[in-house]
């Protein structure tokens, strides 16, 4: 239950034409501290729950459980949510033998492009596409608990 990801900003639209994949996202944090969020999402029609521990000294790696819920119980939670949900479109990107998740922000948070890639390990290479800028793992500020309470457009 280990997630080992990198993130990066992005510097151009260019990804999109690459995208074989879109979808909208909805999420709102029943707890946004650092040291435990808990998440619910809704992608599409389908509800997660997802519960993230604090990230290790570089932030690459963190625990992570996610469970799909029912989509009617994914609403009744969102209510329950802290102030300062996330709305974003997610493109998935294929390079080489992995797949890139680059969420463009809305809302308040709108201007902001962030590209993740997971790994199965910290030290694995990957094949780096020309729209992925700086690498911003780590920095706390690109963490959506961390945008739900200080939104990008406010920095």
């Amino acid at each position: 239950m280990q997630e080992i990801e990198r993130k990066f900003l992005v510097h151009s639209l260019d990804f999109i034409a690459e995208a074989f994949h879109s979808q909208k996202i909805a999420q709102g944090y029943l707890n946004a501290a650092p040291e435990r969020t808990v998440r619910i999402r809704i992608k599409d029609e389908k509800g997660f729950i997802t519960i993230k521990g604090k990230g290790d000294e570089s932030g690459t790696t963190r625990f992570e459980w996610e469970k799909e819920i029912d989509l009617q119980e994914a609403h009744a939670l969102f209510e329950l949510c802290e102030s300062g949900a996330i709305d974003k479109t997610r493109y998935l990107i294929k390079k080489g033998k992995h797949t890139f998740e680059v969420d463009v922000f809305e809302g308040e948070n709108k201007g902001l492009i962030v590209a993740e890639i997971e790994l199965s390990d910290a030290n694995e290479t990957y094949e780096k596409p020309n729209w992925l800028g700086e690498e911003v793992t780590g920095d706390e500020r690109y963490y959506n608990a961390y945008l739900s309470k200080k939104t990008f457009t406010t920095w």
